[in-house]
């Protein structure tokens, strides 16, 4: 939508209040909120009425980064109720597989190497967003592919997974392999949310359910200005910037829950950015701030 087109829609606003109550004047709320942004952003929201959904950029392919842990985690999981592993079987962790190049609490932890139980393997790479757990779990699966071909089987579109963590954090060019749109994000977090599409055993739901609730990464983003409290379960997403200042990912996916039980899900996807960390995780607060105002004066359906 054209900027003037939006000023003067803003303009108008105060002659209609309903309007700032309906869905499209929360997206009107939100393009107010990216106007001055010097980033590309997209954004999918859908409460649970299908008809509380709006998207901006939400077709766009923009790169997941750690965002794809989610989707690895899924895949992991149903190879577990395939009985092909075993969230109790032992995962060997040598010192050769903790790279220095790449972000990991377990390498942290344990800088000679482990053993560690496939589950906590699972909640390292989910909840503490660790890359060596992350590229441990590909190789045991098959690989990157699998996960992506997981998904086609499954019917969900506009989801690319080409390449592991230790590939994509040694060349920058490379992680926009990785890709998806914010309205696939969405899509993916409803079947978790509903496990539906035989996503899950209701074991395997549960205990991903658990992990994505304990994510430990991305405090200023989703749940940056909700109420201290508030339950979402989620799984972030971050490129770092490149010596042009520009950060090709601050992401953020979840679902959030209100007081009265509702909840909204959410994908943000901040790309090609030269604002600072802090302003793009800004953006992703603002947003689902934003959601959660229009939500939480809906009565409970």
């Amino acid at each position: 939508m054209p900027k003037i087109q939006i000023i003067i829609l803003f303009f108008l606003l105060p002659f209609s209040p309903s309007f700032g109550q309906t869905i499209e004047g929360v997206k009107l709320k939100i393009q107010q909120i990216l106007l001055n942004e010097k980033a590309e952003v997209g954004v999918a929201i859908r409460g649970k009425n299908a008809k509380d959904t709006l998207s901006i950029n939400g077709d766009k392919h923009l790169p997941m980064q750690s965002v794809f842990k989610f989707h690895i985690a899924l895949a992991v999981l149903s190879e577990i109720d395939k009985g092909k592993l075993s969230l109790n079987q032992v995962i060997s962790i040598k010192q050769e597989d903790l790279l220095p190049n790449l972000y990991s609490p377990i390498r942290e932890k344990y800088p000679k190497g482990t053993t560690l139980s496939l589950a906590e393997v699972l909640e390292y790479t989910v909840a503490k967003s660790d890359n060596v757990g992350c590229d441990i779990l590909l190789k045991l699966i098959g690989g990157p592919r699998f996960v992506e071909d997981f998904f086609k089987k499954k019917g969900f579109q506009n989801i690319s997974i080409k390449i592991n963590e230790s590939t994509m954090q040694n060349d920058w060019d490379s992680q926009f392999l990785n890709w998806t749109s914010p309205k696939a994000a969405n899509q993916v977090l409803l079947a978790f949310y509903e496990n539906s599409n035989n996503l899950l055993s209701k074991n395997s739901h549960r205990f991903l359910w658990k992990t994505m609730k304990a994510t430990e990464t991305g405090a200023d983003r989703l749940k940056g200005k909700l109420p201290k409290g508030t339950v979402v379960a989620h799984k972030t997403g971050f490129s770092g910037t490149n010596k042009d200042g520009v950060t090709a990912a601050v992401n953020d996916i979840g679902i959030v829950f209100l007081p009265d039980g509702n909840y909204f899900l959410i994908s943000v996807f901040v790309s090609n950015s030269r604002e600072n960390i802090t302003e793009n995780e800004r953006i992703i607060a603002n947003i689902a701030k934003t959601a959660w105002d229009y939500f939480k004066e809906k009565p409970k359906e």
